[in-house]
């Protein structure tokens, strides 16, 4: 179970004014079918009109039409397809990310810390670019790169299923 109040979900775009902010309203499971690690599932699901960047008209861009369109596409999500470690505590995720009703496989890095002790940290990037998913226009004034940069750090409980492997 992961626990919201310590946990978060960013991201950055390079353009001429900061573009960079958080979602409020977000959920996010790893579940696992056995104690071998590359069994485990993880889900994000994020509610695209909770985007925050600080400035209400940024928000409200981000939000329309040309960005998240959050009123047919109220959801941005990432479920996993394979989970490869990497290192001794890394790991790349291949999921299928979904933005504006688009979907495409991209890739997580993740960095799991705490393993075994009954909570644990996972840290996770990723970069995707916005044009696979329709995002095509700028905002007037403001140059904006292509590619989107989100990290984000959950911090979870174990509360059922098979204990991880530790190796």
């Amino acid at each position: 179970m992961v626990e919201p109040a310590e946990s978060w979900i960013k991201f950055h775009v390079k353009a001429s004014t900061t573009i960079a902010g958080k979602f409020d309203k977000w959920d996010a499971s790893l579940k696992f079918t056995s104690p071998d690690e590359t069994t485990g599932v993880l889900e994000i699901t994020i509610q695209a009109d909770s985007v925050d960047t600080g400035s209400g008209l940024k928000n409200g861009k981000l939000k329309g039409k040309d960005f998240f369109d959050v009123e047919p596409n109220p959801v941005i999500s990432f479920k996993s397809t394979k989970i490869v470690k990497t290192g001794h505590n890394t790991y790349e995720v291949d999921g299928d990310f979904t933005i504006r009703g688009v979907s495409n496989p991209e890739k997580l890095t993740l960095l799991v810390s705490g393993r075994g002790t009954g909570s644990g940290e996972i840290k996770g990037t990723m970069v995707f670019n916005r044009k696979d998913y329709g995002m095509n226009k700028g905002i007037p004034f403001i140059k904006i790169a292509d590619h989107v940069d989100v990290s984000f750090h959950l911090k979870e409980k174990h509360v059922s299923g098979p204990p991880l492997a530790i190796q």
